[in-house]
């Protein structure tokens, strides 16, 4: 590879272009240059640290994720050598992750060798300079040796060694004072160690000696053969401690690693609270300068107890830059108006706010003090049977969050830059400050540091002015000047250093939030400055040049893929590069639409203009040039980029090598739609026509193929389910294709295979899609369909196609065995047909996804019938020949019975080109035609006989819990079933006998199918506004939706403000710059109509309501929730306030309301395909009851996880919480507690604080407090978590049952006894309504009444909830069952104490106040009793036993699983052995393993 030889010499200046020392530095001087370094498989041992090793972390940036400027912090120097030592790999430092390795640069440079290596976790970045090598071409390189560092250097052509990229296994996050060798990369946030290791809480100041690393379960891992042949070795790492002496504080200690580099230290040192304002430093041993970018290990004299000095360095421009901007990163670090504002990737987090700061030290104080009083009181709106939803306890306000103020104003001076006589004094810029005391000043950033100069607002004078302080540091000389600067400073940095780091490391993706606080609007230089250099288009203005996005897209999936490091390397590249390009692409969006952007094409009408911006290619969703026309024009036009994106991502899913398709994000932003799409190499400088070399560009008229296309396409056709099929061109020649004919191939200039126009990827749905002369079968019309749509995009989705698939497999396996069992039955016996027979084979090919299920669906018999199917099916498959000439008739048969493409073999596909207009295939394919024609047809009934009851039946089960119209739509989704089939899901829950247990689907049905009427008017609604009309506009529609005020009127802008020259308009406006006020004569009433207008025509369902007020009358809905929905699908952000949506007096919404808009984005997400091997595995292993097995293996899921996405994501989320779950039943109460407050945080960052998951969180958070002895914590957690239910759905859902049932029995063990009755009341209300009044859950319900009502000595109330409880245990138990025995003793207690209550009653009435009365007994509950009876109302159904019993337990299990393996029962079966709990535990009687019950979460998370 020849630009991977470096030109040494431009190495120096290329760093100093390029790397900034920390993240927040301004994006002209961010500059990606990322090289891609080779690697070729070599053998050695993988080595994995082990989870429990110390020293383990990642860092993350605040804005690590989420600018389109990649941010490296530093120059990095790796050594990779296969005959290292190094046990963690080359460079592998305590903050390491892979390295993601992106070609960014492809300037000249780039090709004539620059090539550099940056960190994953974005700590570093330099030239890579390979030492010069025996041989210049060294294909092994297992002697190679790549050295990165700044200075000059020979060039060699080796190549890095790839085993050495590891991932690590790292542990819990950490503040710098704990830090055990730890240093971040960030200057303002600690490494976030995500793993089980000790958290941050748990540390001492002292650091800790390296735990002894455990196993890491690799080897238990059943991820395919990805861990095959790779040994895997645990290494334990050995810290030292160093001395720092830093200027004006005490000398400290710092714990660190062989593996850091010197520049962790550095990120350390700008974290620290006492040494944070230092940026421009170097350190010295003995005297010497140590290099930035050398390993400690590398550093001569280096060992424990060496003292390492800090030196202040002089300024340069960028440097003092930098600096400025990192005081104000500092003084912001506790200001959410970023997340408010959804920038940066921040977003919002509220659990400290109901903690009281962290956990884990809370746990350790409140110990002893369980029983104090603490007050239990929840605020009336969060009682049961309150009507009132208050808005503003969404978002509490934080303490923090009054920032105290420390300076008024720090901007640049408008005296920059120094004129020429200056700059020879060394003044790099000039700042204005005005403090807090109202004092004006102005300071100079010379090389030797920060000054106060001469010069006011209008008089330019550079002299010192006094006192002369020349300071190194901007923060020391505003704490001479301004006390308050002094003290608020230090207040801020202290709080600041106590933070979760969770609360503060940036999102992947940026989440926005429907509500915001008034906020001051404050000046902030750096936003400014931002706002003119990076925003606007003019990044083509930054040194370097703007990323090359396809470059990077493309070359991150080119890393190789052989074994996990390299596998983990290239995921992590993918991730990274995916969730730039998305940030950038939502940035050019929106400014496409604002109309900051010129278009490539400007003297065409609007709605025909394309853009192009920072490499990104912008194109509106209207039908430009007819080209759909044929389909529905516009409104196809607007469905087709999300079908296309789809595609993509299915495609990319996939992942063959060779086969490429385009980053793209589709943006929905003021009522547009946007596609982002990467720019393919050479495709503007030619026509479409020429460069098209495979499909058509006229849907079909012309059609071109292409051998190597073909070839590649006929890779993902087996997965993707695609037939490979002719169709004929204008020519009437016969033209092979392996994708619908839309599918584009062109090849690049970079000699890239590149597909585009994936929108037709997956078959027709013909429910939605009327032809002329085509029945469809019975249950498709019995339904009314076909309905004509309003385009003709309709495609089934893929969930649905494998569904179908995976029914027809069933459906073969079972023909088959049945005309074996008749031929059987037949010929009793014949040898030729059995020799195959006799063993039946449990390997499943790979055309049987569903091998060892489908034999289970059949009992006994048939079950070796099936066996022998498939043993058949492998052999004629082989074609050997030995099959008998009948059995080969039995597999042909129920092929052609299920539509098998193959006779031989099941194997179904679909030709997406059915059904398509203007495409015709050839008289010799008929038959295949006709046959495909009835697969779709079946699918189609499929979709609305099996999978639409399966989702109503899953309901009524309970098997999925959405809460919101974002969660029902996933669970659709995950069914295979489009949205447009809401109308038909509704109409099957209304004739459901069930009806009453699925009044929640209906409102939550009701509300979706509202609101996105809703939105789809608002879409074309908003396209006729100007910007400046866009707040009264939108506050307009939210009144003629939500008020119930008869009558809003909107308020035009003003009219003084309309020049006169109107009419000369501009004719390249935005596109939504029509003078258009058309939407100011709106009313309710029309709107309304409009919406059951839409609801008929889009979903086939008929809403009987007139106005808002009808619809929450009638089907029982609440306006915050339809306000929360109607928010989230458009992206408006509306003020935290109350509104009297009722009020007939006046309109709910002002102007004043509606804050902004923001954009709803679609994009791809990368998977990590071998952590989710983990993960499952892991799930599996606890399924099974081996808990600490699964523990392991999710542990190093975890890992994973950790290596490809950084520390925030969903997959993450959902591994802590099954982390803190085993741990709770585990008995390790505070490792629960750790990793389940990181899984709330993280979900509230990454799905919402009040998405339906986070409420979820909470929950098991509460439980793990109350666990810890934490009560008012826990109260406060449940009281959030009814909250947010009450805000999201209303009262009257499953959910709330559970809910209500913890905040009872927690109320219930602190002895607030009536309040615990009004919540447990309303459990048994709910629960009897959802389950029926027979269900074992009712009857649990009515026990945990039962016992509050004896607490509080009534016993007669008492005695009538369990004897309804007894019965049902009776009938659905039986009389023997432990549980009705336990019931039926409990009741005798209760008579007992009845009695004896009733005889001192008498007592006192016959003997008046002379009576000689006994002691009552009243019981005041246990905690261990609650704790009980709340471990099993939330599915974990055995008590934590001692160290002892859990031995003995383990040893049982591992017992059972011997026997298992020998008599080679069914594994999943056997449940785990709980001795200690009843085996009929009331929560679930069915044998669900007890570990794994997860009570089933509303968004089924991966």
């Amino acid at each position: 590879m020849a630009w991977a030889r470096v030109c040494a010499s431009c190495c120096w200046q290329l760093a100093e272009a390029v790397l900034p020392t920390h993240t927040g530095v301004g994006a002209e001087e961010r500059t990606p240059l990322l090289g891609l370094v080779p690697a070729s498989q070599s053998p050695g041992a993988l080595i994995l640290r082990g989870p429990s090793t110390p020293n383990a972390g990642f860092s993350c940036l605040p804005n690590g994720f989420g600018s389109s400027d990649p941010p490296f912090g530093g120059h990095r120097k790796v050594s990779l050598s296969a005959g290292s030592s190094s046990p963690r790999g080359p460079g592998a430092t305590g903050a390491s992750w892979p390295t993601a390795v992106l070609l960014a640069d492809l300037e000249q440079d780039a090709r004539q060798g620059v090539c550099a290596l940056p960190r994953a976790a974005p700590a570093g970045l330099a030239p890579l300079k390979p030492e010069a090598s025996s041989s210049p071409g060294l294909t092994s390189c297992l002697g190679a040796r790549v050295v990165a560092e700044a200075g000059t250097g020979d060039s060699g052509g080796a190549e890095p060694e790839p085993e050495s990229w590891l991932p690590h296994c790292h542990g819990g996050p950490e503040t710098p004072e704990s830090r055990r060798a730890q240093p971040p990369t960030a200057p303002e946030l600690p490494p976030v160690m995500l793993l089980n290791g000790d958290c941050a809480e748990s540390l001492k100041k002292e650091e800790r000696a390296a735990d002894v690393p455990r196993e890491n379960g690799l080897d238990e891992a059943e991820p395919g053969e990805e861990t095959t042949g790779q040994e895997v070795i645990v290494i334990q790492d050995t810290g030292f401690s160093v001395k720092i002496l830093a200027p004006g504080i005490e000398p400290f200690s710092l714990q660190v690693s062989p593996q850091e580099m010197v520049q962790e230290i550095h990120q350390v040192l700008m974290d620290r609270e006492d040494t944070c304002h230092r940026t421009c430093f170097s350190l010295h041993l003995d005297g010497n300068m140590l290099d930035h970018f050398s390993e400690l290990r590398s550093v001569e004299g280096l060992q424990e107890g060496s003292v390492l000095r800090v030196v202040e360095e002089p300024y340069t421009v960028r440097e003092a830059r930098i600096h400025v901007r990192h005081v104000r990163d500092l003084l912001k670090s506790l200001d959410p108006s970023d997340a408010f504002n959804g920038v940066d990737c921040n977003s919002l987090s509220f659990l400290s706010v109901f903690t009281d700061g962290d956990l884990g030290d809370s746990g350790k104080r409140k110990k002893g003090l369980e029983m104090d009083p603490i007050d239990c009181t929840p605020p009336e709106y969060i009682l049961p049977g309150s009507r009132e939803r208050p808005l503003c306890p969404l978002q509490p306000q934080n303490r923090d969050w009054k920032p105290l103020q420390c300076l008024k104003v720090l901007t640049m001076s408008g005296w920059n830059p120094p004129p020429g006589n200056r700059k020879m004094h060394g003044d790099l810029m000039y700042l204005f400050v005005i403090t807090a005391e109202d004092r004006q000043v102005s300071i100079t950033a010379s090389t030797r540091g920060f000054y106060l100069n001469q010069s006011t607002a209008y008089h330019f004078n550079p002299k010192p002015a006094s006192p002369r302080f020349l300071s190194h540091s901007l923060v020391e000389l505003l704490n001479q000047i301004s006390p308050t600067f002094k003290k608020n400073f230090a207040v801020l940095q202290k709080k600041r250093v106590q933070r979760h780091p969770f609360e503060r490391i940036a999102t992947p993706f940026q989440v926005y939030s429907w509500t915001a606080p008034q906020a001051e609007h404050a000046m902030d230089c750096v936003r400014a400055e931002d706002a003119y250099t990076s925003r606007l288009g003019y990044e083509e203005h930054i040194p370097g040049q703007t990323r090359d996005w396809n470059e990077e897209l493309q070359t991150t999936r080119e890393l190789p893929r052989k074994n996990l490091p390299e596998r983990l390397l290239r995921e992590r590249a993918i991730f990274k590069v995916h969730s730039d390009f998305t940030a950038a692409a939502t940035r050019g969006a929106m400014a496409v639409i604002d109309g900051n952007v010129m278009a490539i094409n400007p003297s065409e009408e609007t709605k025909m203009q394309m853009f192009i911006w920072n490499n990104i290619f912008f194109s509106l969703g209207f039908d430009v040039r007819d080209h759909y026309k044929d389909f529905g024009g516009d409104v196809a036009a607007y469905v087709a980029p999300t079908n296309d994106l789809n595609g993509v991502r299915t495609y990319n899913a996939v992942d063959v090598e060779g086969l490429y398709t385009l980053g793209t994000v589709v943006v929905d932003y003021r009522g547009y739609r946007v596609t982002a799409q990467s720019i393919i190499p050479g495709i503007l400088e030619r026509d479409q026509e020429q460069s098209v070399i495979y499909g058509s560009i006229d849907f079909g008229k012309t059609v071109m193929s292409h051998p190597r296309y073909l070839e590649l396409l006929e890779r993902t056709s087996r997965p993707l389910k695609i037939l490979r099929h002719r169709v004929l061109n204008d020519r009437d020649e016969e033209v092979e294709l392996c994708s619908s004919v839309e599918c584009k191939g062109i090849i690049g200039n970079d000699g890239r295979h590149y597909i585009l126009d994936l929108l037709r990827t997956f078959p027709p749905d013909l429910n939605f899609l009327p032809v002329p002369g085509e029945g469809l079968p019975e249950e498709c019309t019995r339904a009314g369909f076909p309905r004509a749509h309003r385009h003709k995009l309709c495609c089934l989705r893929q969930e649905l196609v494998d569904a179908f698939v995976e029914h027809r497999y069933l459906l073969f396996m079972k023909l088959a065995a049945l005309q074996l069992m008749q031929q059987k039955a037949s010929r009793i016996d014949n040898p030729t047909s059995l020799e195959n027979g006799d063993s039946p084979s449990s390997a499943s090919k790979p055309e049987d996804p569903l091998g060892p299920e489908a034999g289970s669906e059949e009992e006994g018999g048939s079950a070796s019938g099936l066996a022998k199917v498939k043993e058949l099916a492998e052999t004629i498959a082989s074609d050997d020949g030995t099959a008998d000439p009948r059995s080969r008739e039995v597999i042909r048969n129920a092929c052609k019975a299920v539509g098998s493409i193959s006779s031989t073999a099941f194997d179904v596909r679909f030709n997406p080109d059915i059904f398509s207009p203007g495409v015709r295939f050839p008289e010799s394919c008929q038959e295949e035609v006709r046959d495909q024609k009835q697969l779709l047809k079946d699918a189609a009934a499929f979709l609305l006989s099996c999978q639409i009851p399966g989702l109503v039946k899953d309901c009524i089960d309970h098997a999925v819990l959405p809460m919101d119209g974002a969660t029902l739509a996933e669970v659709m989704r995950q069914r295979g079933i489009n949205m447009r089939y809401l109308g038909k899901v509704l109409d099957m829950v209304l004739r459901s006998p069930a009806r009453d247990q699925l009044d929640h689907i209906y409102k939550i049905g009701i509300g979706e199918l509202i609101t996105r009427s809703a939105k789809h008017i608002f879409k074309t609604y908003l396209q006729g506004v100007e910007l400046s009309g866009l707040s009264a506009a939108i506050s307009h529609f939210l009144n003629c939706f939500l008020s119930s005020y008869p009558n809003p009127v909107a308020h035009l802008p003003a009219d003084e403000l309309i020049s006169k020259k109107r009419n000369r308009r501009r004719r390249n406006r935005p596109p939504g710059a029509a003078d258009n006020t058309a939407w100011a004569v709106m009313t309710p009433q029309e709107l309304w109509k409009n919406i059951c207008q839409e609801a008929k025509n889009y979903f086939d369902f008929i809403l009987e309501c007139e106005t808002v007020d009808q619809a929450v009358e009638t089907y029982g809905l609440q306006k915050i929730t339809l306000l929360r929905e109607i928010s989230l699908k458009t992206g408006i952000q509306i003020l935290l306030k109350e509104y009297s949506f009722d009020s007939r007096h006046k309109p709910a919404f002002t102007e004043e309301d509606v804050l902004n808009i923001f954009p709803v984005v679609k994009h791809v997400n990368p998977k990590a395909s071998d952590a989710f091997h983990f993960f499952q595995s892991g799930q599996a292993k606890v399924q099974q009851g081996f808990l600490k097995e699964g523990c392991e293996l999710i542990n190093e899921a975890l890992n994973l996880f950790n290596n490809v996405y950084g520390a925030m994501h969903v997959e993450i989320c959902a591994c802590l919480r099954l982390l803190a779950r085993l741990h709770y039943i585990m008995g390790d109460y505070a490792e629960a507690l750790s990793n389940q407050q990181k899984a709330v945080l993280m979900s509230e960052r990454v799905m919402g604080i009040e998405h339906p998951n986070t409420i979820q969180e909470y929950m098991h958070l509460a439980l793990y407090c109350f666990a810890s002895s934490q009560l008012s914590t826990a109260l406060s957690l449940l009281y959030r978590a009814r909250y947010l239910t009450l805000l999201v759905f209303g009262e009257d859902h499953p959910e709330m049952a559970l809910l209500d049932n913890n905040i009872g029995l927690v109320l219930h063990g602190v002895m607030e006894y009536d309040l615990s009755l009004r919540f447990l009341e309303n459990a048994l209300a709910v629960s009897t309504k959802y389950h029926g009044p027979r269900s074992l859950k009712v009857a649990l319900s009515h026990h945990l009444v039962a016992r509050v009502y004896e607490s509080k000595a009534e016993f007669r109330s008492a005695l009538q909830h369990e004897k309804e409880g007894y019965t049902v245990y009776k009938t659905q138990l039986g009389e023997d069952h432990e549980k009705t025995k336990e019931s039926s003793e409990y009741l005798k207690c209760l008579t007992q104490q009845a009695v004896a209550l009733q005889r001192t009653m008498n007592e006192i009435y016959r003997n008046g106040s002379s009576a000689n009365i006994p002691p009552l007994k009243f019981t005041a509950p246990s905690m261990a009793s609650v704790l009980e009876q709340l471990n099993v109302i939330n599915g974990i159904l055995f008590i934590p036993l001692s160290q002892k019993d859990l031995e003995n337990l383990k040893a049982e299990v591992a017992r059972r699983h011997q026997l298992q393996e020998a008599s080679s029962r069914e594994k999943a079966e056997e449940p785990m052995a709980t001795e200690p709990e009843p085996a009929g535990a009331p929560e679930d009687v069915a044998s669900q393993p007890q570990a794994a019950k997860d009570p089933s979460s509303p968004s089924s998370q991966g």
